[in-house]
C-alpha cells in the first residue's frame, strides 16, 4: 500500500507543478509580448535499491513558445512591435543584456527610454537617452529621431538606434523575470534585418482557450491521483481489519 500511496502522491505533486505553469500562462494572457511557457511529462527512474523499472512521472519545463502574437494598434508613438522574428535589447536589473518583445516604451524623468517594466532600452553604445524634444519618431530599423525642444521640424535629428537582434530561438532561455537571454551568457549581435513598427504592440501568444482546456485536464488528473490515495487508504484499512479478525 505504501508503494501505491507513493506513486499517487508523487503524481499529484507533479500535476500541481504543471498547473502552476499553465496558470502562469493564463495570468499573462493580456501581457504584451509575453511568450507562453511550455511543459511536458516524462518518466524519471527512481534511484536506490529495488527494481530498475521503477519510475515516477516528472513535469518538465521545456522553454517557451516562440510563436508571435498578434499586432494591436494603439496609435502611441512610443509603442513598438517587432515584425516577424527578432527581439529588442534591454538592460536587466542585474546590469546584463536581455531581450524582450514587450514594446510599450516610455521616458524616465531623466530621459532614459525604458520598457513598461522599467528596463532601459539599449542601443549599440548603451542605454538610449533622449534629450528634451517636441517630437519623437521611431523608424522601422529602430532609429530614433527627435525635433529638439524649442526648434522647428526642419531640425530633425537622430539620437540613437535601438539594438535589434535575432539569435536562434534554440540558443535562448527565458528567465524568472520574463526576459530572454542567450544560454551561453553572451550578447547577441545586431541584426539589420529585424524590423519594428511604431504605433502598436504585440499581444501575448497564449491561447486562452487551449490553456483553459489544459487546466481542466490537469485538474481531472490530479483528482484521479487523489482518488488513488483514498483507495490505498481504504485497502490498507481493510487489510488491517482482516488481520484483526484472523
Amino acid at each position: 500500500m505504501d508503494r501505491m500511496l507513493w506513486v499517487s502522491m508523487t503524481g499529484a505533486d507533479q500535476m500541481l507543478d504543471a498547473q502552476a505553469i499553465v496558470a502562469h500562462n493564463m495570468a499573462n494572457a493580456s501581457t504584451h509580448g509575453y511568450r507562453a511557457d511550455l511543459h511536458a511529462f516524462s518518466s524519471y527512474l527512481i534511484q536506490g535499491p529495488g527494481y530498475q523499472t521503477r519510475a515516477n512521472v516528472v513535469a518538465n519545463q521545456l522553454g517557451f513558445d516562440p510563436r508571435n502574437g498578434t499586432f494591436e494598434g494603439t496609435g502611441r508613438i512610443l509603442d513598438v512591435a517587432v515584425q516577424g522574428a527578432g527581439w529588442i535589447a534591454v538592460q536587466a536589473p542585474d546590469g546584463t543584456e536581455a531581450y524582450t518583445r514587450a514594446g510599450s516604451l516610455r521616458l524616465s524623468p531623466d530621459g532614459v527610454l525604458q520598457t513598461a517594466a522599467g528596463h532601459p532600452v539599449l542601443a549599440d553604445g548603451g542605454a538610449v537617452a533622449i534629450p528634451p524634444s517636441n517630437e519623437i519618431a521611431i523608424a522601422s530599423d529602430g532609429t530614433i529621431s527627435i525635433v529638439p525642444q524649442g526648434l522647428g521640424p526642419a531640425t530633425l535629428a537622430t539620437v540613437a538606434r535601438i539594438k535589434l537582434v535575432d539569435p536562434p530561438v534554440e540558443s535562448m532561455v527565458k528567465g524568472p523575470d520574463g526576459l530572454m537571454r542567450l544560454k551561453d551568457g553572451t550578447n547577441a549581435a545586431v541584426d539589420a534585418d529585424v524590423r519594428i513598427v511604431s504605433g502598436g504592440l504585440e499581444s501575448s501568444n497564449v491561447n486562452i482557450a487551449e490553456a483553459l482546456i489544459e487546466m481542466i485536464d490537469l485538474a481531472r488528473q490530479y483528482e484521479m491521483q487523489v482518488r488513488m490515495m483514498s483507495t490505498a487508504e481504504q485497502t490498507d484499512q481493510a487489510a488491517q481489519q482482516l488481520l484483526r479478525t484472523g
